[in-house]
């Protein structure tokens, strides 16, 4: 029980565990502080190239511990170091992907939106449920939510807190994979198997340059984006030169 790390049968992926089943996996002020710093051991980990975030026994999380902030003992809010939920601040360099079963809720979705892709069981309920009881977004939710999916659908689930099944947040933009129930876990590793086995060098400089281009006029963000890009050319070199002897030819791998 607690924070834990597993590596997945699939080479360079590792999953983060939640597993506070008895409080639906909440997070308090100790577990934010172990969620951190299993990734910030798995940024530093280069045998790592991708990560799954995941909740045991059949819930993603149900945001922070509510019981421990009601008796005065809630997560940390000062503004520098890690966020309330843990990892929310950090700029992880590794791409990562929520394992969604059943709810993502206050603070969980916070989480799931940290992560760069959710993959999202058929039953799953996504949702600013704190919104029932007043508790505010502080883990990047009010600024994460509408980048994925625009203003108007973020200020609908902002306002008035309802629940999101799977289907709708598929079709608005908030899930990128629905699994059947049970196989969330299964189907983020596997994604993130496909994730780490491309080139990294182009895969990172991308990936940085899509998320850095927000706050950036368009002709900055072209050349940050040149700037970033530059950074890969020697392995892209050096993909040319294999698929231009023939591999990789019809979507095989290099």
């Amino acid at each position: 029980m607690g924070i834990t790390i597993e590596r997945s049968n699939h080479t360079r992926v590792a999953t983060v565990i939640i597993d506070y089943p008895e409080k639906r996996n909440a997070i308090d002020r100790s577990a934010a502080l172990k969620l951190a710093d299993a990734f910030r051991a798995l940024d530093k980990d280069d045998k790592i190239a991708a990560v799954v975030l995941f909740g045991s026994g059949g819930t993603f999380c149900a945001g922070a511990d509510l019981k421990e902030f009601a008796r005065g003992a809630g997560n940390r809010i000062e503004i520098d170091g890690d966020g309330p939920m843990g990892p929310t601040r950090m700029l992880f360099a590794k791409p990562t992907i929520a394992a969604i079963s059943g709810y993502a809720v206050a603070g969980g979705l916070e989480l799931a939106l940290w992560c760069d892709l959710r993959v999202v069981e058929e039953d799953s309920t996504l949702g600013v449920f704190c919104r029932r009881i007043g508790v505010p977004l502080i883990d990047g939710g009010t600024i994460r939510l509408p980048r994925l999916i625009g203003l108007s659908r973020a200020l609908d689930m902002i306002l008035t807190g309802r629940p999101v099944d799977a289907s709708e947040a598929l079709a608005i933009g908030l899930a990128n994979r629905v699994v059947t129930t049970g196989h969330a876990r299964t189907e983020a590793e596997t994604l993130a198997a496909t994730i780490a086995g491309f080139p990294q060098a182009a895969l990172h400089s991308d990936r940085r340059s899509a998320y850095e281009q927000h706050s950036m006029s368009l002709l900055d963000a072209l050349a940050n984006e040149l700037r970033h890009g530059q950074t890969a050319l020697e392995e892209a070199q050096l993909g040319a030169t294999r698929f231009s002897r023939g591999a990789g030819r019809h979507g095989k791998p290099l």
